[in-house]
């Protein structure tokens, strides 16, 4: 077959033989490098998957090239790593070269001459050899004519951006996740299609079923050693865990773990509560019986050190490390222990430590054991945002005001509130450990999710300031949260002919794939999810894909732009408990909303690009010039969103080759939601900035307008609830508190008795005579009722490669002419340390020569820190705009970013 000496066709035998060859079939060979790097089990596994696939096509395998002939090859598929001597001298005659990153894959084509046509299927590594094949694998089963697949007219070539793209699955429900827990079958599906999708880590997540040691109901693996294994010189138990089951669990997770390696994925076990006991729990299911605080280290220690001898495949462990662990904050000898059982275990295994309340002291801890340390910050607090990184965290976060703040020296571990929701200062250059960053549940935990312009956006901003990438917490992932698991509801629907085969986990297939692929390589080729959409939609397949993208950008933008709780079990955007407009609400559910607590006083999490209510409202009274994106905005892109992902449902369903397909009904109702909950919070928001500025400025028209677009807002939300009712349950529980479970439809009397109180204000405003308005106030609402539009201005920046510490950062900028700016133009450079302790500066530009210029001073840059700036732009109009900004989609990083330079080595 062309391959060097000491190639092998070993991957086909045994169970990788192929079949005889049928008549008037496509035949192939596969063959399979000899070198060490193309030997290992996962690329066996993989193996047999492109194997499969092939075979359920019909199309026969052969032994070796083989003579011409009838059982003749018509494609040889050569299976290789690039170390391989004859891949070299294929990639080198193809003029392909395969990237040196880790995981890196090429498919490279060579066209018949005398004898069949060649594929060579090559990763950089082992990893990347696994990509190969299974992306051959997946273009053979979707393809129309698989021999197509097999003969590309040129060669595909991909490689990582980000070196961690993990899924996360949390075990918080015991009835609701031992079904799955225990399926092996479940496990096997299921890991396979992460891999598929060029995931490389999964994260079995334990003990996150309450944030703090008190309340609990539900503890089965909270405290999770005692229900995996017994620890001898302990008398540590899980109170009414048999033996047997524990021993159980235990084998479980030795085959989950193995299940992972050996299709080529990092397998990570979160252990993220060590609290033994617990406050207020009369209800807990399993307490923990043998331990005392003077014990509790030192069976800690020695139990995770058995579990990772019991389960070698574990490479990496998650703790939370702060308060809510049931560990105090500042408890260094408890934590140095435990890092030491891991260190004793003689195998390379990660320390992940959660962000919240960390400190250097603790990071010192964990670097002393030798092991590789990351760190794993929240991404948009407890919520998914719009694709970037948060330009500021809210007041509620930031350190004082006077508080000088470089690094993890500066204040304790207990004062570090801005690493509760973000990156903090972990982004220092001369960092000794690896940050990614992990996407919460807070936001979309139900409906589908699916747009890839988004999730390519994600993609190129998860390496943000070096990091290491992303970390999913899966769809459904809090589904039965503390104590709320009930029989049979995993996946929520109460029509049960909408209940995916196979588990509730198939419902986000598309969604796995978009996230796994664009994490991977943000530029990767549509054709890698379109042929999925293709195979369930038919010609339906580009109008469902709009259509789902749009709606999946509806939910991060509220959260991005309005928040009412950075905490996931207060704000629901998905099934919004409703704050009201007119008076002040309670501390449950929104306790972290600014005082007093109504809709208008809630921060963007976003504050430095994105005004709130009242903010925006003050700002039109008072005729300032405000570059923030408003509520209004807001609304209006809520709406577009909307509108697109309707009309594109709507025209899906005409080519949809069964619109009573369970596949398309389910995208067709969770599409629905989320188009209303767009309409519900565009005309809500609307509401809002109009009753602030009635309350303000004491204009009935203001007031008027309030009232008939909350209307609007209770008829969407009315027509959403309508669409979900006989789709989902009644009670669809994600937590015992009220916002987090129930049904949309229980959520319209708080709509009412809001609606009332401010069709009660207007009745009241009317029976009154008042005096006409004043003009600013008259100004702002013609400003607030009309469209929505910034000007648009060429801009030409180019941003510096690098800045060298303690030295100034010259910034220049020119702005082209355009006929919808009022000239003379003004420009303000916000720049900030890539640390959100810190706060933003702003500096007016001067005007050289038609161009603007700033400076970055070099007292601000000597710092550990890289530099995030951004230009306010202002017309003679009084109007303002922000550059970069979040670019049509909204998913542009709004802000440049520069890296310090690297100190030349003699």
């Amino acid at each position: 077959a062309g391959l060097a000496a000491g190639a092998v066709a070993s991957g086909l035998q045994g169970p990788l033989a192929g079949a005889a060859a049928a008549s008037g079939a496509a035949r192939v060979a596969l063959l399979r490098s000899a070198h060490p790097s193309a030997q290992s089990a996962s690329v066996a596994w993989a193996l047999e998957q492109i194997v499969s696939a092939l075979q359920v096509r019909g199309v026969a395998l052969v032994q070796g090239a083989g003579p011409a002939g009838a059982s003749a090859p018509v494609v040889t598929l050569l299976a290789s790593t690039s170390e391989d001597p004859v891949a070299v001298q294929l990639l080198g005659r193809a003029g392909v070269s395969v990237p040196t990153a880790p995981e890196s894959f090429a498919l490279v084509p060579e066209p018949a001459r005398a004898g069949p046509s060649r594929l060579l299927v090559c990763g950089r590594d082992e990893r990347g050899l696994v990509y190969a094949l299974l992306e051959l694998a997946d273009q053979v089963d979707h393809a129309h004519n698989p021999l197509a697949v097999l003969t590309p007219d040129e060669a595909t070539v991909a490689q990582p951006a980000n070196p961690i793209r993990s899924v996360a699955r949390a075990f918080v429900s015991e009835v609701e996740d031992k079904p799955w827990f225990y399926n092996r079958a479940f496990w096997e599906e299921y890991l396979t299609m992460l891999v598929a999708q060029r995931f490389n880590r999964f994260s079995l997540t334990l003990g996150l079923g309450y944030d703090f040691p008190t309340g609990i109901r539900d503890a089965y693996f909270h405290f999770a050693y005692p229900f995996f294994l017994a620890v001898p010189g302990y008398p540590v138990r899980a109170v009414g865990l048999p033996d047997a089951e524990r021993d159980h669990n235990l084998d479980e997770l030795r085959f989950i773990g193995t299940a992972a390696t050996s299709r080529g994925l990092q397998f990570h076990l979160g252990l993220w509560t060590h609290a033994y006991q617990w406050t207020n729990s009369p209800q807990a299911n399993y307490t923990i019986a043998g331990l005392t605080p003077e014990t509790h280290a030192g069976y800690c220690r020695e139990a995770l050190g058995r579990l990772l001898d019991a389960c070698p495949a574990i490479s990496g462990l998650t703790f939370r490390v702060h308060g809510e662990s049931g560990v105090p904050e500042g408890s260094y000898t408890f934590w140095q222990t435990v890092f030491a059982g891991v260190a004793r275990c003689g195998r390379r295994v990660e320390l992940d430590l959660h962000a919240k309340g960390l400190d250097q002291r603790l990071i010192d801890l964990a670097l002393a054991t030798g092991l590789p340390v990351t760190i794993s910050p929240k991404y948009w607090a407890e919520h998914m945002g719009l694709p970037y990184h948060q330009a500021a965290i809210r007041p509620l976060e930031l350190p004082p005001a006077q508080a000088h703040d470089e690094g993890f020296f500066a204040q304790s571990a207990g004062s570090r509130r801005f690493l509760r929701y973000g990156y903090g200062d972990l982004l220092a250059e001369d960092r000794r450990y690896g940050v990614f960053h992990r996407i919460w549940p807070g936001t979309q935990r139900l409906l589908l999710w699916g747009d890839p312009t988004m999730a390519a956006a994600y993609g190129r901003v998860s390496s943000f300031c070096g990091s290491l990438g992303v970390e999913l917490c899966e769809p459904l992932f809090f589904k039965g949260r503390k104590g709320s698991g009930l029989p049979g509801g995993r996946d929520a629907y109460a029509d049960a002919r909408l209940r995916p085969a196979g588990g509730a986990w198939q419902k986000y297939r598309y969604g796995y794939r978009l996230w796994g692929r664009l994490l991977y390589d943000p530029t990767a080729s549509p054709q890698g999810w379109r042929r999925s959409l293709r195979r369930t939609y038919g010609l339906a397949a580009g109008r469902v894909e709009l259509a789902l993208g749009h709606a999946s950008r509806i939910l991060p933008l509220v959260t991005t732009a309005h928040d009412p709780s950075a905490a996931n079990n207060s704000f629901w955007p998905e099934m919004y408990a409703n704050m009201p407009i007119v008076r002040n609400a309670p501390a449950q559910p929104y306790g972290d909303s600014p005082s007093p607590r109504r809709f208008g006083t809630v921060s963007p999490l976003d504050p430095a690009l994105f005004s709130g209510i009242e903010e925006y409202a003050g700002d039109l009274l008072a005729s300032r010039r405000a570059a923030k994106y408003s509520p209004l905005e807001v609304a209006q892109w809520l709406e577009h969103l909307a509108q697109v992902a309707t009309e594109q449902l709507t025209r899906a369903e005409r080519g949809a080759p069964d619109r009573n397909a369970a596949e398309f009904r389910r995208l067709a109702v969770d599409v629905t939601l989320q188009s209303g909950l767009g309409r519900f919070f565009a005309a809500k928001l609307r509401a809002g900035v109009f009753f602030a500025l009635y309350a303000q400025g004491e204009d009935l028209a203001a007031l008027e307008q309030a009232v008939a677009q909350y209307r609007q807002a209770r008829a969407a939300w009315n027509a959403l609830a309508r669409a979900a009712s006989g789709v989902y349950v009644p009670d669809i529980t994600f937590g015992l508190e009220p916002q987090l479970r129930g049904h949309w439809t229980a959520r319209l009397p708080a709509i009412d008795a809001d609606l009332a109180a401010m069709e009660g204000r207007l009745a009241a405003a009317r029976a009154v005579k008042t005096k006409p308005a004043a003009r600013e106030v008259r100004q702002a609402l013609r400003t607030a009722l009309a469209p929505q539009r910034r000007p648009t201005v060429p801009v030409e920046h180019v941003p510096p490669r690098g800045f060298r510490r303690g030295t100034e950062v010259p910034l220049e900028v020119v702005v082209g002419g355009n006929s919808t700016v009022a000239l003379p133009l003004s420009l303000y450079l916000h720049y900030r340390r890539v640390n959100q302790a810190a706060r933003w500066q702003r500096e007016r530009m001067t005007v050289r020569g038609g161009r603007f210029a700033a400076t970055i001073p070099a007292t601000y840059t000597d710092s550990p820190f890289p530099l995030l700036y951004f230009f306010e732009l202002g017309d003679a109009a009084g109007r303002a705009w922000l550059h970069p900004g979040l670019g049509a989609d909204l998913c542009h990083q709004p802000y440049f970013v520069v890296r310090r330079e690297r100190p030349v080595r003699a």
